[in-house]
């Protein structure tokens, strides 16, 4: 499929995409595009809506009654809120990790298997294969390969969130929305997630949330910044990573970078020593 323009249009975009509780706008006027093999950040103050808008992404919000979606979102260039397009079928293509490891009950293969169980998508002689493929892809195979039988909940947090991943990939999706999934997780984790995250970007998409700067500064092509305006969650500011890091154009994306809280009405620091410094060089103290 190809847009108006004649080019292949991104793998995932927002158009114009709200979500509301309510009356109360949770997020509202959200655009964003996510090219292919590229990691887009996502960065903010708490609160200003992140993970909001990955359930609006892939179609969470549709399984909590109390929200409602507005404007669209568009894998490969079609809607995933189109009349008969299946959201079980979306979350398949459009995965997602969160913040903390979600283990269900049984086996480490259990758990890998289960999208793959539930959705129908390999024949019982194909299972072993899918199983050592996203487990190697999420780089778990040599720490569990003698242990699939063992109970998931015997293994470490980083371990868990690494089977959390491997899950995910079973199903292959085009996409990967990952919600600040090293933010619980020791140093060597961290690094064995973000060395995961620049391997499948080779392959996929991914949206990545965190706190973290220098791990966008390491992992991320496009930073995007979310914050409240009017009361909701939108795009501040998108751009290059490592521009947007060194010169913000925006109080709100420059405020987070400096640390100062939401609203306050100083000079900024960030801004006046921007013009000199380098990425993140004026966030330490």
């Amino acid at each position: 499929m190809v847009d108006r323009a004649g080019t292949a249009p991104p793998v995932l975009e927002a158009r114009d995409l709200g979500v509301k509780s309510g009356a109360r706008d949770l997020i509202r006027g959200v655009d964003l595009r996510v090219e292919a093999r590229s990691v887009l950040c996502l960065v903010g103050p708490s609160g200003a809506g992140k993970t909001t808008l990955l359930r609006g992404l892939n179609r969470l919000i549709d399984l909590a009654p109390d929200l409602r979606r507005v404007g669209d979102v568009l894998l490969h260039g079609r809607s995933v809120y189109a009349r008969g397009v299946d959201g079980d079928e979306i979350r398949r293509r459009i995965g997602i990790l969160f913040q903390q490891p979600v283990i269900f009950p049984g086996s480490v293969a259990d758990n890998v298997l289960f999208g793959l169980r539930h959705a129908g998508l390999a024949r019982r002689r194909e299972m072993p294969e899918r199983l050592e493929r996203a487990v190697r892809e999420a780089a778990l195979w040599d720490e569990v390969k003698d242990r699939l039988k063992e109970s998931a909940a015997s293994l470490s947090i980083g371990q868990q969130q690494r089977l959390c991943l491997a899950r995910a990939l079973a199903v292959e999706p085009e996409v990967l929305l990952l919600d600040e999934p090293t933010s619980s997780l020791d140093p060597r984790s961290t690094e064995a997630i973000e060395e995961r995250i620049r391997t499948l970007r080779e392959k996929r998409a991914i949206v990545l949330v965190t706190h973290d700067l220098r791990q966008a500064e390491r992992t991320a092509d496009v930073l995007a910044c979310i914050d409240r305006r009017d009361g909701a969650g939108t795009v501040i500011e998108c751009g290059a990573c490592r521009d947007l890091l060194s010169r913000p154009q925006t109080l709100e994306l420059a405020r987070f970078l400096d640390g100062a809280p939401a609203g306050d009405p100083q000079p900024l620091r960030f801004l006046a020593e921007t013009a000199t410094a380098g990425p993140l060089a004026v966030v330490e103290t």
